[in-house]
Order: structure tokens, then sequence, then C-alpha cells
């Protein structure tokens, strides 16, 4: 068997979480709906949900997952640097996040590009990526 060290640091990927919401400053943008594509990038210690397989003791993301939607579908935002950090926000509401990052995309922002996103990460301190 081979000797090697595990570090115990759950890696949560949710990729391409599509919404609609009200997002940007021309009339347009404030009386229609858009799609935003959202990326969440998670790390969080999870010795204890290896050891004892219990859902208790892993991160929900589920949970995280559902409280992003309500926020974003339910609000208007002027700036994606506005909305991305209040959903990095909800997530680092969650005590065992140790670092995150959230990249959301508006699709056809500009013309002849497919998007334009804003990435925001946070971490506690003492912890390094």
């Amino acid at each position: 068997m081979t000797d090697f060290q595990r570090d115990q640091i759950a890696k949560i990927n949710i990729r391409d979480l599509r919404l609609r919401t009200f997002i940007g400053i021309n009339d347009d943008e404030k009386k229609n709906q858009q799609d935003v594509v959202i990326n969440i990038r998670i790390h969080y210690h999870a010795q204890k949900a290896v050891t004892f397989n219990v859902i208790e003791e892993a991160l929900n993301y589920r949970t995280i997952t559902k409280k992003v939607i309500t926020h974003v579908e339910q609000n208007r935002f002027l700036l994606l640097e506005r909305m991305t950090d209040e959903v990095l926000s909800l997530v680092m509401e969650h005590p065992q996040v140790m670092w995150a990052d959230v990249t959301i995309d508006k699709p056809h922002a500009l013309r002849f590009s497919d998007s334009v996103s804003i990435s925001l990460s946070a971490r506690r301190e003492g912890y390094s990526v």
C-alpha cells in the first residue's frame, strides 16, 4: 500500500446554474429579465463527513444552491459585480466553507461576445488555496 496523506479538503463545484433575473443599467435591462450563468467553487474541511459518512457532517450544497436561486431570482441588480458579491456572501455564511469563488456570466452582454463574467473569491483567515 502506498503511503500518502489526505488533506480532507473537499472541493465542491456547482457548474452552470442558469437563472433569470433583472441585471443591468439600461432601461431595457431594468424592464426585462436576462439570463445569468453562475459557477461556484467551494473548499471545506470534509474530515468528519469522510470519517462518519453521514450527511449531517457534510456541507449541504443543495441548501446553498437553493439560497442562491431564491436570492438571484427575487432581486434586481444594476451591476454584475454586486450580484457576484452577494452570491459570494451567501456561500460564505456557512461556517464550514473555508474558501469560495463565484463567477457569474451575463450571456450576450456585448456584441460579438458569448458573455461577460465577473469573478470574486473569499477565504477564511488562516486558509490558503
